[in-house]
This record gives C-alpha cells, sequence and structure tokens, in this order.
C-alpha cells in the first residue's frame, strides 16, 4: 500500500464523533483486499484480531473520528449555531466550506463570522479583533429555510465537517500537510503494520476506534471487555514548547500526557527496539492531552499503556508531518509487537 495515496483517501471522508461509518468503509476495503477477517461492536469500533484468542494482551489501536462540530441552535433565517465536538477551535479552522450531515444525504453550507465593515459591537467580526473568537460568535449559513432543513433531517445534534474541497492533501518538499492527520495517518500505520503480520498468530489485537476526540469512549468501551496487559495507541507527536521534537520521520513516544506514563520497564524496552531495528524514537513528556491507551490505563481497563506518535505541526488544524514518518511508525509498531 502507497502510504500517501492511503493517507488521502482516508483524509477525503468526513468521520466526526459517533458517526465514523465512512472512514471505517475505507478501513474495510483494505482489510478486504488483505483477506483480514474484522468484526465491529455496538460502538462501531473495527476489530482484527491476528491471533485465534477470544481476548489478547496486546491491542493496538488508532481512532477513526475527528474533531468536529454539532448543531446546537437552528435559527429562524435557516442559520446554524453549533458547538464543538473535541478540540476544535473557530481560530484553527476559519471561514470557509463545511458539511452538514443530514439524514437525508450531506450538503454545503458557509461556516462564518461576518462582516468587518462595522464599528458596532453586534458584529462578531468587531468583537473577534479584540476577544478570544468562540463558537458562540460563529454563524452557518445553509441558504436554506427552518422548514427546508427539517424536510432535510437537519436538527440538533447534526454533525457538521470540513467540506470535501478543504480535505485535498498539500505535498511540499519533505511534507504533507492537512486537516485530520490526527487520527488518519496514524490509520494509515495502522494498515501498513497489519499488512506486515499478516499470517502470524499473535496474541494481538488491531482495534480503529470510534469517539477518542471525545474522551477515548470507543477504546474504553473495548477495553472494559478486554482488560489487556498493554494499549498501545498510534497517535500525535505534538510539536510543543514545552515537549519539543523535530518534524521529521522518527516516531515519538510519550513518556506521559494528562492521564498516564509510561513504565520505566516499557519505556527501556522501547529505546532496546529502537537500537536493535535501527528505527530512532523521540520520547517526549506532554503536559495535555491523551490518547486511547492513557485514557484507558487511567481508568485501569489496561495494565500498561504506549503511545507511539507522528511527529506532527498544527495539532487540531491544518496538520503537517513529514512524508515517511506513517512507515516508519508502522515498522516501529511491529517491531515492538514482537518484543513484547
Amino acid at each position: 500500500m502507497n502510504s500517501l495515496e492511503l493517507l488521502q483517501e482516508l483524509v477525503s471522508v468526513p468521520g466526526p464523533p459517533g458517526q465514523e461509518s465512512l472512514v471505517r468503509d475505507v478501513l474495510i476495503g483494505h482489510l478486504n483486499k488483505l483477506k483480514f477477517e474484522h468484526t465491529i461492536d455496538a460502538k462501531g469500533n473495527l476489530i482484527v484480531r491476528l491471533g485465534k484468542h477470544k481476548k489478547s494482551k496486546i491491542v493496538v489501536t488508532a481512532h477513526m473520528d475527528e474533531i468536529a462540530l454539532f448543531v446546537k441552535q437552528i435559527n429562524p433565517d435557516g442559520t446554524l449555531k453549533v458547538a464543538p465536538l473535541g478540540g476544535i477551535f473557530p481560530w484553527k479552522l476559519g471561514e470557509g466550506p463545511v458539511t452538514i450531515m443530514a439524514k437525508s444525504g450531506h450538503f454545503e453550507a458557509i461556516l462564518g463570522v461576518g462582516s468587518i465593515h462595522t464599528d458596532s459591537n453586534l458584529s462578531a467580526a468587531k468583537r473577534a479583533k479584540t476577544d478570544v473568537l468562540t463558537w458562540d460568535m460563529v454563524t452557518i449559513t445553509t441558504g436554506q429555510t427552518k422548514d427546508e432543513l427539517k424536510k432535510r433531517g437537519v436538527r440538533l445534534g447534526t454533525r457538521v465537517a470540513v467540506s470535501p474541497s478543504r480535505r485535498i492533501l498539500t505535498q511540499f518538499g519533505d511534507f504533507v500537510s492537512g486537516y485530520f492527520l490526527d487520527d488518519r495517518a496514524d490509520l494509515v500505520s495502522w494498515l501498513l503494520a497489519l499488512e506486515t503480520l499478516k499470517g502470524q498468530d499473535l496474541d494481538v489485537t488491531f482495534v480503529a476506534t470510534t469517539s477518542e476526540e471525545v474522551g477515548g469512549e470507543g477504546a474504553l468501551y473495548f477495553l472494559t471487555q478486554e482488560q489487556p496487559d498493554i494499549c498501545i495507541a498510534l497517535e500525535l507527536g505534538p510539536q510543543v514548547p514545552d515537549a519539543p521534537i523535530a518534524i521529521d520521520a522518527r516516531p515519538t513516544v510519550w513518556v506521559s500526557d494528562a492521564y498516564a506514563a509510561i513504565p520505566p520497564h516499557l519505556g527501556d524496552l522501547i529505546a532496546e527496539v529502537s537500537a536493535k531495528s535501527g528505527i530512532e524514537v523521540q520520547f517526549q513528556a506532554l503536559s495535555r492531552g491523551g490518547s486511547d491507551a492513557s485514557c484507558s490505563a487511567a481508568k485501569g481497563l489496561c495494565a500498561h499503556p504506549i503511545t507511539l506518535g507522528l511527529p506532527m505541526e498544527n495539532s487540531h488544524g491544518y496538520e503537517i508531518i513529514h512524508r515517511n514518518s506513517m512507515d516508519q511508525l508502522a515498522k516501529l509498531t511491529v517491531a515492538l509487537i514482537k518484543a513484547l
């Protein structure tokens, strides 16, 4: 599989928390080509067991969902007010087209803050010059009446995602950039690792999880039943001032985050695997954030968490990664599984 082509395919489809079916369908298509059996649980998690074990001691996750919005108010003029699902911020997204994921079918609308040619404090655009831009200051123009929206199945709770026109990857130099590389790029690594391990009877299960961006719900649901020794979450490695990394092909290893810390013996093992395999890694201690693994470990649903990341700039925005990082993360994941 070509990692960049696969990444574009995965980024192209929307997958808000609780509505990841289009992303899951892309993954299933590739699993079928690789002749992997799979199951889907009640939460929507996509599960691939490599061995014949009913439960596994090692679980590898990457999440299917993306940060998104939902409709919280339908105005008489057919405009919408929205609220965030996960850490999506209007100043990261900016004005532009969005997709209303209505029951009757998806359609396009425009997210905006309004015109700047006024000194009125009633103007959101005027307030945004000095205040923090919040979702309450944003309006989505649908071009339809309230009754027309109702007929299309738009209601409170309807998901709103970034438009397909904004889901085209940008490649420049050794880098690739786009929305939702967290965690679609990790799903690429997830698939590449599966492809490498094909045919091996290992005590390991791969899970593409749902609703990670709203608290790791999919992983928590699955791991409540699985209770593995180790959960390996494939994630981003954010470039931040208090945990600096290089944006290159070397995977990151979360020493700690807001929920849990990796035990020293597993940190030592990863360092040994890195040295033996020749796959260099970057360790980082994060002050904020969480993964399927760390959120689950904090609730006692796995004995030990490991979070491996793709070095990433502009997290939760127009994200940037090294074009070779997905392949390197897959190689590290395979080497670590074999060592474990």
